[in-house]
């Protein structure tokens, strides 16, 4: 018989990273805020804080609200009603389904698309279920963390090569096993940063070593390009350059869902062999119908795409002017460095209590000593917002020791 024992029960969840009651005692804690309205002009109702400007959300064009959007929400669900009969590849796919998947082909120059659950899952599907042993992926270090986790998922050989580094990327292809597929992934924009991969030299390793290309353009639709088509678009390259087209359905889209665009083998795998597509529910109509009508809206109201230009150029050269450091940033995110953790905190309270809706992003999320305001610039800003927002940013730098 074994002695009786009361043993110490372990704790359900392991330590969070982030030191969350101590932001909160200090008044820094401005994460999973809620909106009561949305407002015109970039603007939102938040609970407990009232109107602010919205620094910290990634509808770039402006398009949240959109009357035409909205209308073939509610059309849709007037048809289809709020959901489908299940997963597609069973009972769940509609016409609209098929009607936008054939809309996000056009728009980005394919041959077919697919959509699913979310942009993650599109990622995590995708990549786990592309690769196999003996194969290899190579992963920018500053990929979306649903690239990463589906590397991770991969039975292939996952390997890294520093940010935008185009030498250590060809390091990484000439050492891969030249007998197994290689499958180089990137993001277009990046999250953090707001810079973009240098897709031409990365095309051009791509060829040379018989590698495959995906990119994830989830923040570079409606941004780049001279018309918002994205990355080919803004280095003026083929359409058939990149082989995996990932896009997200709910930032410039302002929907929800993921899409992968490519050539007609590519989406008949995925459909067949992914699982998140083929255990997930299908997106729901008034979402489908919403990112269609969203595509159309883009290349129908091309002044969208310039004026978010023209808002980032504007807040990023005062900032920069003022002696913030902005990374290698070029699009509509702006990372604003500030720093140590507690730096970003503090410049984050002096924008909200301001009246500007702007997060810290600190480490674990970016690197120790690069914690940032992470600024998202939108088309619906009117200049005298920008104005405001960066003369706080730069007033509170100051006060706050972080810029001279």
């Amino acid at each position: 018989m074994f002695a009786e024992t009361t043993p110490t029960r372990l704790s359900l969840t392991p330590d969070l990273l982030w030191p969350i009651e101590e932001y909160k005692d200090a008044g820094l804690y401005f994460y999973l805020e809620a909106t009561r309205d949305l407002l015109p002009n970039g603007r939102v109702n938040v609970v407990n804080y009232g109107e602010m400007i919205m620094l910290g959300g990634y509808s770039y064009l402006g398009l949240i609200g959109h009357p035409k959007i909205d209308a073939a929400a509610k059309a849709a669900i007037d048809k289809y009603g709020t959901g489908t009969y299940g997963v597609r590849l069973l009972a769940g796919t509609l016409e609209l389904h098929n009607e936008l998947e054939n809309r996000i082909a056009e728009f980005k120059q394919a041959e077919a698309a697919v959509t699913m659950s979310s942009g993650y899952v599109t990622n995590l599907a995708t990549i786990s279920s592309m690769l196999r042993k003996g194969d290899t992926l190579i992963c920018d270090k500053l990929n979306h963390a649903s690239i990463v986790d589906g590397c991770i998922l991969s039975m292939a050989k996952f390997v890294r090569f520093r940010h935008n580094d185009m030498d250590h990327l060809e390091r990484r292809l000439h050492e891969a096993d030249p007998l197994g597929r290689k499958l180089v992934v990137a993001d277009a924009v990046f999250s953090m940063d707001g810079d973009i991969i240098d897709l031409p030299e990365m095309a051009r390793l791509c060829k040379k070593y018989d590698a495959y290309l995906m990119i994830d353009e989830a923040h570079s639709i409606g941004v780049i390009g001279a018309t918002g088509h994205g990355i080919e678009e803004h280095f003026d390259m083929p359409p058939d350059t990149i082989d995996i087209k990932m896009g997200t359905l709910s930032k410039t889209i302002p929907s929800a869902g993921g899409y992968i665009a490519g050539n007609r083998d590519l989406i008949n795998f995925l459909k067949h062999e992914a699982r998140a597509f083929i255990f997930s529910a299908a997106v729901p109509p008034a979402s489908a119908a919403a990112a269609m009508a969203a595509f159309d809206v883009i290349e129908e109201e091309p002044w969208r795409v310039e004026k978010i230009q023209t808002n980032y150029k504007r807040f990023a050269d005062k900032l920069k002017a003022a002696g913030y450091d902005l990374l290698f940033t070029e699009t509509a995110i702006v990372p604003v460095i500030c720093g140590s953790t507690p730096a970003a905190g503090s410049l984050a309270k002096y924008c909200r209590d301001k009246g500007i809706f702007v997060q810290a992003i600190i480490s674990p999320v970016v690197p120790e000593g690069l914690a940032r305001l992470r600024a998202c610039i939108s088309a619906a800003h009117t200049l005298e917002d920008i104005d405001y927002c960066a003369d706080v940013i730069i007033e509170g730098g100051r006060e706050l020791g972080i810029i001279n």
